[in-house]
């Protein structure tokens, strides 16, 4: 395999294998925002009619956009910034292109944190610190944990372990590691919902889940289902577009992004289910929100026969997702770097993490050296929630709504056309995704946005 561009000014290095490709796109898209964010979002917006709009999203917004990016990155070969010059946009569109790096970066900064509370969980269940410990005792070790200091140093651990994997590169690193990591945790997940299943009132969790209650349709649920798609499929930053840049031409990208979008709502539809019958089946209430995985299901996992087994392939699961997920974000800025600022990777790569690390650590001290610092614009008091609530609610869908005015309307639609069926000719299915990107994206993303300020 050649070299990068970006590192020798020879040919983009391309994914070797249709795994690869399958494995690192997946890889993107699932991950805490599926087994962590989905779950907690669920519980508190009502369970089954969120469930409705989220999958009724990620098909009317989801597969369009993420197949718009896939065509941009792969028709171009660059990254979120560069595909703009490469296609000899209005220079205005490089707005879009900074928006996705400061998105990613900001994402990248508070997802490493959860990332390291999922190692101190961890390493917590496997020494058997949780065992016995009552749920209000839960309450409290969660408090301590985050209010100390040893979310800082998971954060610098977690945040190494992604420079280690994409300082390799595409193939050796990104693609090597997401071939092994995605197999195995859809195994895990697999084999969690298999016992969550056999446990004694499943079924109240069950129904929770896929039975919607219409009278809970709330604009925040609404504005939650979108934000979630939006989360949970990385759309908006350009994670997809900067991974279809190393797409070759075989690749079937329609095919790829329903592939993607598939396996990503599976994957959040079974972190559902792993989680709600335990909650139902133990007495919890599933709106404990944001600490459900690390308060709640530590109590449940007591309760378990080789509770501290189970806890501890949670917490494993958890921290595979996470990575799969930070290193595509981490790609992202590491190309803008080498495209645009001449970069070697490496010396990229050290820049990204440590830009993270600072924004991180000011993100993990939002629950003790900084609380009570409140911030100002969106009516969140700290840097966690700030950064959370700014990226999934408002530079994301601003990203995904831009991105898809600019395939739907000012990409050349015979690039378009070219991309979708490896014809400049017009077919059912690249006018479909075009009236899509026209039109039923930006207005559906609009609304909502709108609502939302």
């Amino acid at each position: 395999m050649s070299k990068s561009n970006t590192e020798t000014g020879g040919p983009r290095p391309l994914f070797t294998t249709r795994l690869g490709v399958i494995a690192t796109t997946v890889g993107s898209a699932v991950g805490l925002g599926n087994i962590w964010r989905f779950p907690y979002e669920a519980g508190v917006h009502g369970g089954g009619a969120f469930m409705m709009l989220y999958i009724a999203f990620i098909i009317i917004l989801g597969i369009p956009l993420i197949t718009a990016e896939y065509a941009l990155g792969r028709a171009t070969h660059r990254g979120i910034f560069g595909v703009f010059r490469a296609l000899k946009a209005h220079r205005a569109w490089n707005a879009l292109g900074y928006m996705g790096v400061l998105s990613a970066m900001l994402i990248l900064s508070f997802y490493s944190v959860v990332a390291g509370w999922t190692l101190e969980y961890f390493f917590g269940a496997v020494g058997g610190a949780y065992t016995d410990v009552s749920r209000e005792g839960l309450h409290t070790v969660f408090g301590e944990f985050t209010s100390g200091w040893r979310p800082l140093m998971w954060t610098v651990l977690f945040l190494v372990v992604n420079y280690l994997i994409i300082s390799r590169g595409v193939a050796r690193g990104i693609e090597r590691i997401s071939n092994v990591l995605m197999p195995l945790l859809f195994a895990l997940i697999i084999i969690f919902c298999v016992n969550s299943l056999m446990l004694p009132d499943a079924a109240a969790g069950l129904t929770f889940l896929f039975k919607p209650d219409f009278s809970s349709l709330t604009a925040p649920v609404v504005i939650g289902a979108m934000g979630q798609a939006f989360f949970s499929l990385s759309l908006g930053l350009g994670c997809m577009l900067t991974y279809a840049s190393y797409f070759n031409e075989r690749t079937d990208i329609v095919k790829s992004a329903t592939t993607t979008a598939a396996l990503d709502t599976l994957i959040a539809v079974l972190a559902g289910v792993l989680i709600f019958p335990a909650v139902f089946s133990f007495g919890y209430s599933p709106e404990a929100g944001p600490k459900l995985v690390f308060e709640v299901l530590p109590a449940i996992f007591n309760e378990m026969t080789g509770g501290s087994v189970w806890a501890s392939l949670f917490f494993f699961t958890l921290f595979i997702a996470s990575l799969t997920s930070t290193i595509s974000m981490c790609e992202i800025v590491v190309v803008f770097l080498c495209e645009e600022k001449k970069m070697k990777r490496r010396s990229a790569c050290a820049v990204t993490i440590a830009v993270a690390l600072v924004l991180g650590l000011l993100c993990a001290m939002s629950f003790g050296y900084f609380t009570g610092v409140e911030l100002p614009l969106i009516g969140h008091p700290d840097f966690f929630s700030w950064f959370d609530y700014g990226t999934s609610n408002i530079l994301l869908p601003l990203g995904g709504m831009l991105t898809s005015v600019f395939a739907g309307r000012v990409l050349d639609r015979k690039v378009f056309n070219r991309q979708i069926t490896g014809s400049e000719r017009p077919s059912a299915l690249s006018r479909l995704i075009g009236f899509s990107l026209r039109y039923i994206c930006p207005a559906l993303i609009a609304v909502i946005f709108i609502v939302n300020l």
